[in-house]
């Protein structure tokens, strides 16, 4: 089996703001292999964030290529990508994302929905899954019942539902307490450790950074330190 979940090659992006250009990423290599627990770190506008979003196929580079579990995102179409997103890939956004009018359940089988999977299947997998990051009392709650860190372990459970190759996480802990965010990144540590899930992560937060076991460290859309 091949142990490598990405490859970034020579990856590229601009954009233009008011007709000046920004280079967001300038010429990134990178590797992610499976299990690998890895924090994108540095300061705003350093390119980071742009870089999860190549990864997730939900940007796409000017130059250069990402490969994700053995793809080219640069040979699919929009609905190959949309594909690959559903099958492959778990995001956890910094505002959660999830749908008010649903309940906790619902919002984890929602993306299970979307692959086919039939009511009675989803609902198991959902509270299993649940279960799994302490919120088996919360399967019934609609999100604005719940604080900040129990929204974000929806999340992550709607996240990892679907078992997928990558779990990509955008400033995971940009809206929680300290007590919380710890409590997060226990979390995501069992997933890697116990469940050998692959994450990569991008972050300013040097806690989210002390869990990490690799950290990327970019400035003005380079890596300058990876260890």
């Amino acid at each position: 089996m091949n142990d490598v979940v990405v490859t970034v090659r020579g990856a590229t992006r601009t954009y233009n703001e008011e007709t000046i250009p920004v280079h967001a990423l300038r010429g990134v290599d990178l590797e992610v292999h499976r299990g690998d627990f890895i924090s994108l770190a540095g300061p705003s506008g350093s390119g980071k964030s742009t870089l999860l979003n190549l990864i997730g196929g939900l940007d796409q580079a000017d130059e250069g290529d990402v490969i994700v579990d053995q793809v080219s995102l640069s040979e699919l179409n929009e609905n190959q990508l949309s594909d690959l997103r559903l099958e492959k890939i778990g995001f956890v956004f910094q505002a959660y994302n999830l749908l008010p009018v649903l309940t906790a359940e619902e919002n984890v089988g929602f993306v299970m929905q979307l692959q086919g999977m039939s009511k009675t299947e989803r609902s198991e997998r959902a509270r299993e899954t649940l279960a799994s990051v302490g919120l088996e009392d919360l399967a019934d709650r609609r999100p604005g019942d719940m604080s900040g860190g129990q929204q974000q372990r929806v999340a992550i459970a709607r996240a990892i539902a679907t078992k997928p190759v990558l779990l990509l996480a955008d400033e995971p802990s940009a809206n929680l307490d300290s007590g919380t965010t710890e409590e997060l990144l226990q979390l995501l540590k069992k997933l890697n450790e116990e469940f050998g899930m692959t994450i990569v992560t991008a972050t300013h937060d040097p806690m989210v950074m002390a869990y990490t076991s690799r950290k990327i460290n970019l400035r003005d859309g380079a890596i300058v330190v990876s260890t």
